[in-house]
């Protein structure tokens, strides 16, 4: 199958790039020259230049696909539905084709127009009567009327097959009075805030305490300064998180979509792999980002957060970088920090400061590995030495917030170990 990439620049969708599946994994990628040759082109990902050399053939002339198709992939309920609708079996092979139908309306500002195609013929299919919008209130109680709104869009106007991870998930927009939508069901003219509302991954009451402390993670991660952004916060087992990929223009009544992608995608690392250095990472960020330092100090002062306060599920497309249309890239703000260690499915650490088969464990150590300038380990070097006093105050600010108290016993051990990580740079600080 064929697809167009479109990109959303300057409040339009603009051809940018086809997409050619050849089978399974593999697939062909191309700029179109009238946009690689038009005026102020973008790529679609940070690790492919519009003027760059030909993507999409490796060194045996076998067509590879680039990493950043990965992102639009669906999962989670998104997948199930389109596997149904499609009658067919799931496995790797059907990454691009899922992403070719799937991918309409995702994070981010790219689409692809055999997914727009797929939705609007399927919305003319199964069209239901118009909606004026929905409170919150008919949203957490489970209103029929909107849950047949979410539903007759069977999970696509919803969003949920572009966004990526376990947990049920909808893409829900308000409009200037406040009313909700499925988020491809308001024109962006009306639309004003643009949110993701989560559900629990399971029925257990240990995955309804997962989401609800997710909210208490986010405030606290606040206070340790961590980039963050909107609100977030939960009502009946539902967390409300304002997505930061959006921006409206009030004045011109445009949505903005900034681009963004997993730092897997900008590391050109294709698929779903588990186990990546956070090295690896960490690099991709000091070769991309517009100021390594602040950037990379940010990422670190994350997993010391991880570890801390037990967000096991750290693997690479957790983690984003955006580039805004000044052309600054920077890691996008914080999501999915949450007490992931309670999760009934034991999720495991994915990524480790890695290098040479041995893992790092001390902030000074680490910085030596990152590929970067002596100048920038420097500034990065100053700035963590200050979240050492970060870290010692976690009890408190995890007590402010009101996370359990059961929640804090467990983590006291994390919380130690994540303060010796940055014990060297604390103590060279207070000697100087």
């Amino acid at each position: 199958m064929e697809s167009i990439i479109e990109i959303h620049k300057d409040g339009a969708w603009h051809p940018t790039a086809e997409i050619r599946h050849t089978d399974g994994p593999r697939a062909i990628f191309d700029y179109l020259p009238i946009y690689q040759f038009g005026d102020n082109p973008v790529p679609v990902s940070l690790a492919l230049p519009v003027h760059g050399e030909r993507i999409g053939v490796g060194e045996a002339g076998v067509p590879i696909c680039p990493a950043f198709m990965f992102d639009l992939v669906p999962q989670g309920l998104g997948r199930k539905y389109l596997l149904q609708e499609l009658g067919k079996p799931d496995g790797d092979h059907m990454d691009i084709p899922l992403a070719q139908l799937g991918a309409f309306n995702p994070i981010g500002n790219l689409r692809l127009d055999t997914a727009v195609q797929y939705f609007d013929r399927w919305r003319e299919m199964n069209a239901d009567a118009p909606v004026e919008g929905f409170t919150q209130e008919e949203i957490i109680n489970r209103h029929e009327p909107f849950v047949n709104h979410i539903w007759l869009h069977a999970m696509l106007s919803a969003g949920t097959t572009g966004v990526q991870g376990a947990s049920p998930k909808f893409l829900l927009t308000q409009n200037k009075e406040g009313l909700w939508f499925a988020d491809s069901a308001l024109s962006d003219a009306l639309a004003d805030r643009h949110w993701l509302v989560k559900l629990p991954r399971g029925k257990t009451q240990a995955d309804r305490d997962v989401l609800r402390i997710e909210a208490i993670y986010f405030a606290i991660a606040r206070d340790c300064r961590l980039r963050t952004q909107g609100e977030c916060y939960t009502r009946n087992d539902m967390l409300f998180f304002e997505r930061f990929d959006r921006r409206v223009d009030q004045e011109k009544s445009q949505v903005i979509r900034i681009h963004q992608e997993s730092l897997l995608s900008v590391a050109g690392i294709p698929g779903f792999p588990g186990g990546i250095s956070l090295f690896t990472l960490a690099n991709t960020i000091a070769r991309h980002a517009t100021d390594p330092a602040r950037e990379i100090a940010e990422f670190i002062k994350r997993e010391l957060l991880n570890r801390a306060m037990g967000n096991t599920d750290n693997h690479g497309r957790n983690t984003a970088m955006q580039q805004f249309p000044d052309g600054l890239i920077q890691l996008s703000p914080l999501y999915d920090f949450a007490p992931m260690f309670m999760d009934p499915e034991i999720i495991a650490r994915s990524c480790r400061w890695l290098k040479d088969k041995r893992e790092i464990d001390r902030v000074d150590e680490i910085l030596e590995h990152i590929e970067t300038t002596d100048a920038v380990r420097h500034e990065v070097f100053n700035e963590l030495a200050d979240f050492y006093d970060v870290l010692d105050a976690l009890p408190e600010a995890m007590k402010k917030h009101g996370l359990d108290q059961p929640v804090i016993d467990r983590l006291r051990y994390n919380v130690e170990a994540a303060k010796e990580m940055v014990r060297g740079p604390a103590h060279q600080k207070n000697r100087s």
